[in-house]
């Protein structure tokens, strides 16, 4: 296993009295930044010394990650970090992007003003943190940005399903920006979601969110 001691994020060290939701965070920017390789045995012992935590709050927190699909629990063999095949990826980003396009054209219908407004500065914080290259933040600014939108369509079951394939996909929408080139991409597709969101117009932002999931598989499909 990676060096724990530091992620992009900081210490990896957590107070004993911390939640064990914070706990859950912690483990999983390990899993997407990559120190918890897809496959790999999570070692409870180190981990559990490394973030300085007992082991009631540690297994809460893997519960939480299993529930979420990112980890696997063996009953008396430990747990893993699941391992996506390209098949998996495919299935789910193309789903996704059907579930987004229809998250655009509700949302443009449904959302107050309000709720546009604070999306809209969500973004233009997004873009801050991608002119400083602060993937990290972004990278989880980008994650509420798409379940924000979802919410905003009112659509209990759509919220539902994209926030289900959304959490199994954290590692892979993460690698998505591995480059420079991938990244500058992705924000422009963000980009036209903003603007197409600002003017309310439900059919250019579903357009560009689908196209925006297909073209996450062109990132990754050549790693995964």
């Amino acid at each position: 296993m990676a060096d724990l001691g530091m992620t992009a994020g900081g210490p990896v060290a957590i107070r004993k009295q911390t939640l064990h939701d914070q706990v859950a965070n912690r483990i999983r920017d390990l899993i997407i930044e990559g120190y918890l390789e897809p496959g790999s045995r999570i070692d409870e012992t180190r981990l559990i010394e490394q973030l300085e935590v007992s082991r009631t709050p540690f297994r809460e927190a893997l519960r939480t990650l299993a529930a979420e699909g990112l980890v696997i629990i063996r009953p008396s063999r430990g747990a893993v970090v699941r391992k996506l095949t390209p098949q998996d990826v495919h299935s789910m980003l193309e789903v996704l992007a059907h579930l987004e396009r229809l998250a655009g054209q509700l949302a443009c219908e449904r959302a107050s003003d309000a709720q546009v407004a604070a999306l809209i500065a969500l973004h233009e914080e997004m873009m801050r943190h991608y002119e400083k290259r602060e993937r990290m933040p972004y990278y989880k600014l980008n994650q509420e940005f798409h379940s924000r939108l979802a919410e905003m369509t009112g659509n209990e079951t759509l919220q539902e399903m994209q926030r289900n394939i959304q959490a199994r996909l954290k590692r892979i929408r993460f690698l998505g920006n591995r480059s420079p080139e991938y990244w500058a991409a992705a924000v422009g597709e963000h980009e036209r979601m903003a603007d197409a969101l600002s003017r309310r117009d439900g059919q250019a932002l579903g357009e560009v969110m689908a196209q925006h999931l297909s073209n996450t598989w062109d990132r990754v499909k050549s790693i995964v």
